[in-house]
């Protein structure tokens, strides 16, 4: 018999159940369930539908058990930076506002205003993004105060839903960096930012690392799905994850996970808190056994998905790649990182109005903004490379890209031109692996992360790609 881990790992646009076990030393996976997610319009915001992933978390789980994979245990990792508030009965208060909402409008002023952006980034080493958690809550303390006045415990998105199938409250410290509230150095919220920006402190449970059990299903889950598993904490920061499932063990790759978002950079021992650092964007975040991921959040193929689904909704990705090659014509590429291109009413427009600004001309046809969206986001990726050496004093001879987006053909290959180094491809599913790998990790199966990415190495096909 063979001990099954499973990863629920709920991203913006979809969840998937992933069960991981070791077999003759290599590991092995099973999607048992896949759902669809994504925000919902509220009165007033946009929202995540909770009641939604929590049923499909349940199904997903219940099918782990009708084909007799019951997991020993689990663990939830989600994208990063939202949160739900709960009152002194537990009950969400207001809606699970998603990063994309508008809410943060004007919230960097009033931030900052109340601690400069170089105090704010020299303390937590975040990168500066509207979506940060610190700019939602003080929308909430300014628009909506009395929903702080309630609240009694804040959780981090996957430590909430983790919350829902166990009843256990706990924030897990990869996640809670995203936050912008964690101090970079201790790895702790960070008080003096808490009473400046008046956030109620005793509302954050204190930070567990991954790894840390976190309970066991709920008597009502437990019925529902027909057996009882332990939960655990992985990174539950999704990037996290997949950065511990990084299949190398040198530290000669600049890794990107690419998905919806592009997160790209390298693994350090320390922060690099440096102004020089805020200024071009880059972020220490947490990562597994008090790591940090320095890296750079690029908007990835965001972009492109919705490129596609205005330009070509019912084509494949393959058929996307083709016309965006007819389109290579138009040879200039824009900065698609711009705020203008999170939630835009239309993307197309966004990439011809942006072009006309930064370029002096625009693409003309369908093709040729394809060609902008796909190009330019393999610039990002050569200029973030450039910065990651001039920022760490260190060269390094390839690329590294995981995750779903890593099927791409098209876009590795301009990455490969853009870049001018050798790129390795997978493991598609280093999420997941990640979240599987730290259970296992905590279990003992393997004796330490080295060992586990070598694992990662021999388990899954890598992919070069010459330069």
């Amino acid at each position: 018999m063979h001990t099954y881990y499973m990863a629920i790992d709920v991203g913006a646009s979809s969840g998937r159940h992933i069960l991981g076990w070791l077999e003759d030393g290599v590991i092995r996976l099973e999607e048992v369930h896949r759902f669809a997610n994504g925000p919902v319009k509220r009165d007033a915001c946009m929202a995540w539908d909770v009641d939604h992933i929590r049923s499909e978390m349940i199904t997903g789980l219940r099918k782990a058990g009708d084909i007799g994979k019951r997991p020993d245990s689990l663990g939830v990792d989600t994208w990063g930076v939202d949160f739900a508030l709960l009152d002194k009965d537990d009950a969400v208060i207001g809606d699970v506002v998603c990063y994309r909402d508008h809410r943060t409008r004007g919230m960097m002023d009033e931030v900052f205003a109340r601690m400069p952006v170089e105090e704010l980034y020299a303390r937590t080493g975040i990168q500066i993004l509207n979506i940060n958690t610190v700019f939602q809550l003080m929308a909430v303390k300014l628009h909506r105060p009395e929903l702080l006045d309630q609240a009694r415990t804040c959780l981090m998105m996957p430590n909430f839903l983790s919350f829902l199938l166990s009843g256990v409250k706990k924030n897990e410290y990869t996640m809670a960096s995203t936050s912008q509230l964690v101090n970079a150095e201790t790895g702790m919220w960070d008080e003096e930012i808490f009473n400046r920006l008046g956030f109620p402190l005793d509302a954050f449970p204190a930070l567990d690392m991954p790894g840390t059990p976190a309970g066991s299903l709920t008597p009502g889950v437990k019925r529902a799905v027909g057996y009882d598993c332990r939960m655990m904490l992985p990174p539950s920061h999704d990037t996290a994850s997949a950065v511990l499932a990084l299949p190398a063990v040198d530290d000669e790759s600049i890794y990107i996970s690419s998905g919806t978002w592009s997160l790209m950079g390298i693994e350090r021992l320390r922060p690099d808190c440096r102004d020089v650092c805020r200024m071009a964007g880059f972020t220490n975040e947490g990562g597994y056994a008090r790591r940090y991921r320095f890296l750079k959040n690029i908007m990835g193929l965001w972009v492109i998905q919705n490129l596609k689904k205005e330009i070509a909704p019912d084509a494949d990705y393959d058929t996307l790649a083709e016309m965006a090659r007819a389109g290579m014509d138009f040879t200039g590429t824009i900065d698609v990182n711009g705020p203008e291109f999170l939630m835009p009413d239309s993307m197309k427009d966004t990439v011809v109005a942006v072009a006309r600004k930064e370029l002096g001309d625009y693409p003309k046809t369908e093709e040729q903004i394809l060609a902008v969206g796909y190009r330019s986001i393999a610039e990002s990726y050569a200029a973030t490379a450039r910065a990651v050496e001039a920022l760490s004093g260190k060269t390094f001879s390839r690329v590294h890209i995981m995750g779903g987006g890593s099927q791409d053909k098209f876009l590795n290959q301009l990455t490969v031109e853009a870049t001018g180094r050798d790129i390795y491809i997978g493991p598609v599913e280093a999420t997941a692996i990640g979240n599987i790998l730290s259970q296992m990790l905590a279990d003992g199966v393997f004796p330490d992360m080295q060992s586990a990415r070598r694992a990662v190495a021999s388990s899954f096909k890598v992919e070069r790609v010459g330069a």
